[in-house]
């Protein structure tokens, strides 16, 4: 039966470093460092030692023994082993929260050339492997002929510390696992905690009785002894029943360790009780430890390669952003690249105006799905990896044939602006040394499973895995794009300085010309008019001349009070208030059409929402696009001229459309320019700079303006103006 989760927690957290027990193959007791006393001991210490073992406060006769366990205890060194070869006996000596276990076994003889010979012709083989499989395979052999057990394995852990058996080496007497998997519970947190705190464990009979520890509580601490590191340590219950159920009756394992960390274990067992000696127990140890560095030097090897790799590829995508004046395009120009800078099968960027899709690529509301839980989850600072989106986005499952891993770096921490990589669900079989979800309960305690035959599961929901290399490139182009973002955006605050101090040197250029140009055009005007009437006897052809003089003069005094109006707009301050729209364009229309009496022109005049701004700005507006549109709609008849508008939560916009003349949206880009006239000037009057002046205006509301139009149709303007709660520029 399945059990609750609370009985396997309960189970998790069994206190196997204290189990108050040795194993039966030694003996152990305990040395208060202050006067070498003996103040625990194990409950069969006085028979291995060849005489009754009184606890008392007396020292233990070990002859000049105690002496040398006295100054290894003093001195720095971790561990000590002393041989008594009179009695056949040696000692191994620890410390564990300030006393000294010393543990006890029988001594096994081993000359030095045999183990030397051996190890000489293992670190051979090793060397010659060129990868990881290879030094696995070579170890497993190696420690099988050392040890004589029926079954070596190396046993592999992945992230989330289900096991996998890698290499194998053994006699046939008990069944092969290699590639079989298995649980993260069969070996709980708390024992692969023991694995890496002591690396080597023997079992040499899974069916002994413990051995007591006398007294039960430490009387220094009067706590359970710890022993974590002692290889003597009785061993759980369960673990005992686990290696029955295998058909194992001794084991031995031996920790894998890389850079600090659990990486692995070679695991032995045979089929009978099997008891290795402390020698050769260490020779194995020295053995696994040198294939651990084998290990670390050949990823650490494949890693250095492909991050060389990636590099170039960071090293051209960089290339390909700088030499574009939009990083973003050039990004998606090196498409190629970029997949290829971590193995991913399709990418997305995504900014807060654009989404560009390379190669296959979930759907665009699927990809802002993902930005959104990003943003929510809080677990993405600069690099989010995961095989398994769906794990902990359920919605994932939909897109899994595209994206089931994603590997996102963060652009930017005040926008939504991601670069995400994608992988697909890759469909696998897994082969389980037995059914992994099966517990078995009888009489209220977990026991392990009992079956270990070959049980397949189907995993789904998983791409392969992003490597420390993969991640490492997303950082490092990460970090490329962020420096060109941030470059660019010198380099436009640097323009717009410049900008910002040339338009207040042309401001104030512009507006000391036109103002000091309004009084000469005034007198040459007054001059003109004074000569006309003082010479009433010139000819025809003089009068013509003065009357071009007092025309040129005027339209000129209209082009500088234009240009004044122009300057004068970046030195005046506005000040917004509600603006009825109405109102203004019913006034506007009745001042155009004061010169304008004998046209005929139909008025489609809507309703107009209310604005916010400057009303005496935005009637300028109004008047010139109500004063264009009557200007190029004079050959009309009738003309038609309307106006309407519309709102909504963040911005008001406005319309005015007529059916004269219109324009070739061919040169729109010239339509707002200061000077730039559509039409010839002796065709319709005016001075060019209308359009460029309610522009102006616009803008310094926070609004846009545009324009469309066809030769001989009509044109239609179009302004935008913010409302007073949106932060932002409204868009027309």
């Amino acid at each position: 039966m399945v059990q609750p989760e609370s009985d396997l927690e309960g189970c998790a957290r069994e206190p196997i470093h204290i189990p108050g027990a040795i194993q039966p193959h030694g003996a152990l007791f305990v040395l208060r460092p202050s006067d070498m006393n003996v103040i625990q001991a194990s409950a069969n210490t006085g028979n291995l030692l060849g005489s009754t073992l009184i606890l008392s406060e007396k020292p233990l006769n070990l002859g000049p023994n105690v002496e040398r366990i006295r100054e290894w205890y003093e001195s720095g060194e971790p561990a000590l082993q002393i041989a008594i070869p009179d009695r056949g006996l040696i000692l191994i000596a620890h410390r564990s929260n300030g006393l000294i276990i010393v543990e006890v076994e029988e001594a096994e003889e081993a000359t030095a050339s045999g183990i030397f010979s051996g190890l000489r012709s293992f670190i051979e083989r090793l060397a010659a492997q060129a990868d990881t499989p290879g030094s696995l395979n070579e170890t497993v052999r190696f420690v099988q002929e050392l040890t004589g057990f029926d079954r070596v394995l190396a046993y592999r852990f992945d992230d989330a510390w289900n096991g996998q058996v890698v290499a194998e080496a053994g006699n046939g007497i008990l069944p092969s696992y290699l590639d079989l998997r298995f649980p993260a519970s069969d070996i709980p947190a708390q024992a692969r905690a023991l694995y890496a705190t002591n690396r080597v464990r023997l079992i040499p009979d899974a069916s002994y009785e413990p051995v007591p520890l006398e007294p039960a509580l430490n009387p220094e601490t009067n706590e359970p002894l710890d022993l974590s590191s002692a290889q003597l340590r009785s061993v759980s219950p369960v673990h005992l029943e686990y290696m029955r159920n295998m058909g194992t009756a001794a084991s031995m394992s031996i920790s894998i360790m890389i850079d600090g960390h659990l990486w692995g274990l070679v695991s032995c067992h045979s089929a009978q009780p099997h008891k290795v000696s402390s020698t050769l127990r260490d020779l194995c140890d020295f053995v696994v430890q040198s294939l651990a560095m084998r290990i670390a030097a050949q990823e650490r090897a494949a890693e250095a390669s492909q991050r060389v790799d990636l590099s170039q590829v960071t090293g051209r995508l960089l290339a390909s952003m700088s030499a574009s004046s939009d990083w973003v395009e050039g990004l998606a120009e090196a498409r190629d690249d970029l997949l290829r800078q971590v193995g991913a099968t399709g990418a997305a960027i995504m900014t807060d105006a654009r989404c560009i899709c390379l190669g296959s690529t979930p759907a665009e509301p699927q990809l802002q799905a993902i930005v959104h839980w990003l943003e929510q989850s809080g677990d993405a600072e600069e690099v989010f990896a995961t095989a398994s989106l769906s794990a902990q986005l359920p919605s994932a499952t939909d897109f899994a044939d595209t994206a089931s891993g994603i590997l996102a770096i963060r652009l930017s921490k005040l926008y939504p602006s991601w670069l995400i990589w994608v992988r697909p669900e890759v469909h696998r079989t897994v082969t389980w040394g037995g059914d992994p979800h099966k517990h078995v309960a009888e009489n209220g305690r977990i026991h392990p499973r009992k079956s270990f035959e070959a049980w397949q599961e189907q995993v789904r929901l998983q791409a392969l895995p992003w490597t420390a290399a993969e991640i490492a490139a997303a950082r490092d182009l990460r970090a490329a794009i962020v420096g060109i973002v941030l470059r660019r955006a010198e380099e436009l605050a640097e323009l717009t300085s410049e900008l910002q101090r040339s338009n207040k040197e042309l401001e104030a250029f512009s507006y000391s010309v036109s103002h000091d140009l309004r009084a000469p055009f005034r007198h040459i005007v007054g001059f003109a008019q004074l000569l006309r009437e003082r010479e009433g006897e010139l000819d025809e052809k003089s009068r013509h001349y003065l009357s071009n003089i007092s025309e040129s003069a005027l339209a000129a005094g209209r082009l500088v009070d234009d240009l004044l109006n122009f300057s004068h707009l970046g030195r005046t301050a506005i000040v917004p208030k509600k603006v009825d729209m109405n109102k203004l364009v019913s006034e506007v229309v009745k001042s155009v059409m004061l010169t304008q009496s004998e046209r005929k022109i139909e008025w489609r005049i809507a309703p107009l929402p209310v604005a916010w701004g400057d009303s005496t700005l935005l009637r300028q507006v109004w008047y010139n696009l109500v004063d264009n549109a009557v200007k190029y709609t004079r050959d009309q008849d009738p003309a038609v001229i309307a106006i309407d508008g519309s709102a909504d939560a963040e911005q008001v916009v406005y319309r005015i459309s007529d059916n004269g003349v219109g324009f070739d949206m061919a040169y729109v880009g010239k339509l707002f320019g200061v000077f730039q006239r559509l039409q010839r000037a002796e065709d319709f009057e005016g001075t060019g700079i209308g359009l460029a002046l309610a522009r102006r205006i616009i803008e310094r509301h926070g609004g846009s303006i545009t324009a469309t139009g066809e030769v001989g149709k009509g044109a239609e303007f179009v302004f935008a103006l913010p409302t007073p709660d949106r932060k932002g520029r409204a868009i027309a």
